[in-house]
């Protein structure tokens, strides 16, 4: 088995301060690598992880590599991985690592699949082709894997589809699902790194122009909440009416794509979807929208319908190709409709994807210990758990917060005591 495919060896020094720097600003996972150095609950396990191959990642597989681990690493999106990285990964700390940035779709499932070569005993998943490869093509690994975790929206939806059918195997914690996740990392985290992605690409002023904003989730919250600080009027579109009904009271106006599109100088998808820009709404944008996504996978734009419209295509700027339509308009698309803050940005910051990648450590002991007791299906990281992480957050922020009396807790657990 091959023990590692990166870009180069030579980068390394460079990627080792580049993990550096980030985990300065990670204290939470610090601590933990600290508690699994001692306790070592990951030991004699083998761990495959398919993630952004980003600096927060890289103190991720530094925590599960201290807990003991044997640990595998392969890229999540062709376009996410930072390759020095990956190279001080595998140089400095010991980490097997698949990952080169602009890996075209056939090398991408091909790491994939060196990174279940090592029969994992966990694996680890960002968006769920991992997972779907290993209940597809890698089937013979099933009863070697005692569990899973997720990290997004995106691939909780697919793994809740794998278990209503009956074709989840084993058992899977969905990360995303905690509130020191989705709260933060999807909220605090997408929305100002998508942002970041947008201005970096294209040097757009967004104060004074339409932001569409498609869904109206965790992610899309975060993403309207920071155009809007920006100074941009959003529209929201959404599919949900509660969601919908929450983007109005929130103060964003709400439309549908179909209305939206005319109007619309940016467009950010955030879905989870497929083809929520279509062909029928390219046709309807202004000359110079620029559109991309925020979302998992490449596919809520549908790019095919889009080159179909257009009669010819050019790379304009660093990570910004241009389609003139055969009427004349053009319209910009921000790295390949791939997820724009890692595409174009350096993806969440630090101190955020501190807390999401606590969760994951956590996960990964918590299947360590539970296995036996875990029925194949999506499993929630234990509340006490989420709200220790978001305690030692507090605390490395120097954030106090008040106790219950002991006269509180009892009125709290009672019914007798009226007003």
């Amino acid at each position: 088995m091959k023990k590692s495919d990166i870009t180069s060896i030579k980068l390394a020094p460079e990627g080792k301060k580049r993990i550096a720097w980030a985990d300065k600003d990670m204290s939470v996972l610090q601590l933990i690598r600290s508690e699994f150095s001692k306790k070592k609950p990951l030991k004699g396990l083998t761990l495959a992880a398919c993630l952004h191959v980003t600096t927060e990642t890289a103190n991720l597989m530094r925590t599960l590599r201290a807990g003991g681990a044997e640990v595998h690493l392969c890229a999540a999106n062709p376009l996410s991985t930072n390759d020095a990285v990956a190279a001080s990964l595998v140089k400095d700390h010991g980490i097997h690592v698949y990952a080169r940035r602009g890996e075209n779709n056939k090398v991408y499932y091909q790491h994939m699949m060196q990174n279940l070569d090592a029969k994992p005993h966990i694996t680890m998943d960002d968006g769920g082709d991992q997972i779907h490869l290993l209940h597809t093509k890698r089937k013979e690994l099933l009863n070697h894997v005692i569990g899973s975790t997720e990290e997004t929206t995106t691939g909780v939806v697919r793994l809740q589809a794998m278990e209503r059918e009956g074709a989840l195997q084993i058992p899977v914690v969905a990360v995303n699902e905690s509130k020191t996740k989705h709260m933060f990392d999807n909220r605090y985290g997408t929305g100002q790194s998508t942002m970041d992605g947008i201005i970096r690409a294209t040097n757009v002023l967004l104060a004074g122009r339409v932001v569409v904003i498609a869904g109206y989730g965790w992610c899309g919250r975060g993403a309207a909440m920071r155009a809007a600080g920006l100074g941009a009027r959003v529209i929201v579109t959404e599919v949900d009416a509660f969601k919908g009904l929450e983007a109005v009271m929130d103060g964003f106006e709400v439309k549908t794509m179909e209305q939206a599109a005319p109007e619309g100088d940016v467009f950010v998808t955030l879905t989870g979807n497929k083809h929520v820009i279509r062909g029928e709404h390219f046709k309807r944008m202004k000359d110079g929208a620029i559109v991309c996504n925020s979302g998992h996978f490449d596919i809520e734009l549908n790019l095919k319908e889009l080159k179909k419209l257009s009669k010819s295509k050019k790379l304009v700027r660093d990570f910004v190709e241009e389609f003139t339509l055969r009427g004349g308009r053009n319209i910009r698309v921000i790295g390949e409709g791939r997820l724009v803050n890692l595409v174009a940005a350096d993806g969440h910051p630090a101190s955020v994807m501190d807390m999401s990648f606590a969760n994951q450590a956590l996960a990964a002991e918590f299947i360590a210990k539970n296995h036996n007791r875990m029925k194949a299906a999506v499993h929630v990281l234990p509340e006490k758990l989420d709200r220790r992480i978001a305690e030692l957050k507090l605390r490395s922020m120097k954030v106090g917060i008040d106790k219950l009396t002991p006269e509180q807790v009892k009125y709290m657990n009672t019914w007798k005591e009226g007003t």
